[in-house]
């Protein structure tokens, strides 16, 4: 039996035009991105003389779309790049790029058109910030977004009736495993006290990958006259919000509190297991999520990779981790906390190429609101808050 491709598509309500995409997910290599094609499928009878135009975007929302302060809008595009699809203004087979575009347009008749986008270098991944349960609206986000529209001309007020919007991610999975193993190696002095204390944390590679343990060495040498004591180990998951406000959100996504001590003039090795992972945080607001799909479950936001020729602050969010190793110090004359914290980088992994789906049988999945229980829709939009 033949591989199945599955093809998403979309109509208008007023079924004037349709859209099929072979994918959702589009990935960043760091040296090129995975280009945006699709068919778009016109109703002329419908279209009564329109245009048929589609817009690719991505957006940078840091508010409900319905608020608006002074003038200022909660939201700012990061890219928007609008085509005219029909009439035609290329040739068919300019626009083809992929098997599964020549096989929609040859499946879906004389009527359906391809469109193709190329991402430029400098925008962000998909990602989000978790909103509490009781939070209503758009959350904060970077989000891309494909829009099919029909117009007089493409600057005119969209009709809801007759577009379609799907939201599309921006993905990037981890690049080539570094064999660098970070660690921190400390050493403290307190007062009345002739030696130090020596604490070294370390972490057995760079990157892991969502759902693996992160596996963090601590080795202290305690040659002070002070106790060590209140041990315990934490993955903080920092997002730095640019766009607006250079706001910086630091969260404990993974926790280890343990009883361990180290008296004075004693040593402790020994490896400790921290799980940061979204099923552990649920409903926490303000944690960063890798953008979803649908209603579909997701994971803690992916650490950010970005180039060094981008400037970080057209970025929207960047993410970053580490782990945070703190202790209580106490002796004669008081008590101070100690920390040592190693970053590292969380990602998923990239997957194994597999056989060419685009051989396979096409099978279409239509997305309708039906799907999309508990989904909160806004006044002003004809998809839902996640689509």
């Amino acid at each position: 039996m033949s591989p199945k491709h599955i093809v998403f598509k979309k109509v208008s309500r007023d079924k004037s035009v349709a859209v099929y995409m072979a994918k959702r997910d589009f990935v960043d290599h760091c040296d090129f991105v995975d280009p945006v094609d699709g068919v778009i499928v016109i109703d002329p009878v419908q279209l009564k003389g329109k245009k048929v135009y589609v817009m690719l975007s991505c957006t940078f929302r840091y508010g409900r779309q319905d608020m608006d302060v002074m003038g200022v809008a909660f939201r700012r595009d990061l890219f928007v790049v609008t085509r005219q699809v029909y009439p035609e203004m290329q040739d068919k087979e300019q626009l083809t790029h992929t098997k599964v575009q020549q096989k929609l347009l040859h499946k879906l008749g004389d009527y359906a058109y391809p469109f193709f986008f190329e991402f430029p270098d400098n925008l962000p991944c998909s990602v989000s910030l978790q909103p509490s349960p009781n939070d209503v609206g758009k959350k904060c986000a970077v989000e891309f977004e494909v829009k099919a529209f029909c117009g007089e001309n493409q600057d005119e007020k969209i009709d809801k009736q007759s577009s379609v919007r799907l939201t599309i991610r921006k993905i990037q999975f981890s690049p080539q495993i570094s064999e660098v193993a970070p660690f921190a190696d400390m050493t403290f002095e307190f007062l009345m006290s002739e030696k130090p204390l020596h604490v070294k944390l370390s972490l057995p590679k760079e990157t892991f990958y969502h759902g693996e343990p992160v596996k963090a060495c601590v080795e202290i040498t305690n040659s002070s006259s002070r106790n060590i004591k209140d041990i315990s180990l934490s993955v903080e998951q920092v997002t730095n919000v640019l766009l607006y406000s250079n706001d910086k959100y630091v969260k404990s996504v993974a926790k280890e509190e343990t009883d361990d001590s180290v008296p004075s003039g004693t040593t402790l090795k020994k490896e400790y297991n921290l799980y940061p992972m979204l099923a552990n945080n649920k409903d926490r607001r303000g944690i960063a999520l890798d953008g979803r799909l649908k209603h579909e479950d997701t994971n803690l936001a992916s650490s950010s990779i970005v180039k060094q020729e981008v400037l970080k602050e057209v970025q929207g969010m960047l993410i970053s981790y580490k782990v945070v190793l703190k202790m209580i110090a106490s002796g004669a004359v008081g008590s101070s906390e100690v920390s040592v914290e190693v970053p590292f980088k969380l990602m998923n992994p990239k997957p194994e190429p597999g056989k060419d789906s685009e051989s396979g049988d096409m099978v279409f999945e239509e997305f309708k609101r039906a799907y999309l229980k508990g989904v909160v829709y806004g006044d002003d939009d004809e998809s839902p808050t996640e689509a």
